[in-house]
């Protein structure tokens, strides 16, 4: 119990942090769009498993307006784990991807998964509910992948009477395109070209040495986080503020075998620290844990494949004992790999390793070294290390 209690203070936290600054009072996607003085369009999608999703679209550029009815190529966005369609907005109009492709000629589309500020609804089910919630969350980045992804991407060839169109993901938002083409490989034809930025797949190096070892006790953590009710990692605020006092009192109550006072200074700092997430305002969303816990599954096991249910309930869910592998050589599309070394979520040779086995795959190091994994969508200098070469690529694939 105590090499583990730490993570589900942490998850305390995260949940208390996210109400401290209330991030989910600032601009829609859709109205942010249209501040930035760009068209903007937003429709909302129904899930064959009832979520409902919404997908935002910039149909041209801020002053494009003679070629009005001018069909153009189609690009899909898609956000990463704690993010959402607000991501590719950037932290303002020169540093935003969104922005850059719809005035370089571009259809915009831009996804937003379930559990996502966007997108966290359903038909039936509550995600706030103490009697639902449970199953609102019960969902990995395979859902996303096999049921969100393909049906906002019919959406928008259908809407623009396309057949193809350019995908970009963004961490989670390559994971979920790796799954797509491999499990359902039709969706190769649909897709003119791809671009993953740090898009997350083989993990057997991965690089950050305390996620790894938190990785190694996944299962315990989900089962004690599903315990106490924890099932969303930064929940929207709540109308009142949490009390505190009232948090550090009940912990201090607990039986801890541990030094309180270490204990108490983590607690301190995880707060601190999610504060300061909580200061990217809309870029920061909310996600399953179990999102999370089929991250830590695939790092601990150093596999890319589906989520681990356990012996018996693999055998009930895939009819074998162990969950199935992503063939990643089922993906056919013209994909490029943008990695950096400064990623800690994302090592070198796990991108590599991906490219060799994807048959038309090439990889791309951005020219910094201390470029991060969230640098992608928020350094200044994107733009320059990262933009005007996918824009540049796309343009030849017109």
């Amino acid at each position: 119990m105590a090499r583990i209690l730490p993570f589900v203070i942490f998850i305390i936290c995260v949940n208390i942090c996210s109400s401290i600054d209330d991030t989910r009072s600032q601009l829609s996607t859709y109205d942010r769009i249209r501040k930035d003085g760009y068209p903007s369009e937003k429709y909302d999608l129904i899930t064959s498993d009832g979520y409902i999703l919404q997908i935002n679209r910039i149909p041209r550029g801020k002053n494009d307006y003679l070629d009005f009815f001018r069909q153009r190529p189609v690009v899909f966005l898609q956000h990463g784990l704690q993010s959402s369609a607000s991501s590719f907005l950037g932290i303002g109009v020169n540093s935003s991807l969104a922005y850059y492709l719809a005035d370089s000629g571009f259809d915009v589309w831009i996804g937003n998964a379930r559990g996502v500020k966007n997108s966290r609804r359903h038909l039936f089910l509550s995600p706030d509910n103490d009697d639902t919630k449970r199953q609102f969350w019960d969902f990995s980045f395979e859902e996303v992948a096999l049921i969100d992804l393909p049906h906002m991407i019919d959406f928008a060839l259908s809407r623009t009477r396309q057949k193809k169109l350019h995908y970009v993901g963004h961490s989670q938002g390559g994971t979920v395109f790796l799954i797509l083409n491999s499990r359902k490989p039709e969706y190769n034809d649909k897709i003119a070209s791809a671009h993953l930025l740090a898009g997350v797949g083989y993990q057997n190096d991965f690089p950050n040495w305390v996620l790894s070892q938190a990785a190694a006790r996944t299962d315990d953590i989900l089962a004690l986080t599903s315990l106490f009710g924890f099932v969303e990692i930064l929940a929207p605020p709540r109308n009142e503020k949490p009390n505190l006092g009232e948090l550090i009192e009940s912990v201090n109550n607990m039986e801890i075998p541990k030094n309180k006072n270490d204990l108490f200074e983590l607690i301190y700092l995880i707060m601190k620290t999610m504060e300061e997430i909580s200061r990217a305002k809309e870029s920061v969303s909310g996600a399953a844990v179990k999102q999370y816990a089929h991250y830590g599954q695939n790092i601990r096991d150093k596999s890319f494949r589906s989520f681990d249910h356990g012996l018996l309930g693999n055998l009930l869910k895939y009819g074998r004992y162990t969950p199935p592998e992503y063939d990643l050589k089922n993906i056919k599309v013209n994909m490029t790999m943008h990695y950096t070394l400064g990623d800690i979520l994302l090592h070198e040779r796990d991108v590599l390793a991906m490219a060799e086995v994807i048959p038309n795959c090439k990889v791309r190091k951005v020219a910094r070294k201390d470029f991060s994994h969230t640098d992608f969508l928020l350094a200044r200098d994107t733009r320059e290390l990262v933009f005007d070469y996918l824009i540049d690529d796309l343009k030849r694939r017109k």
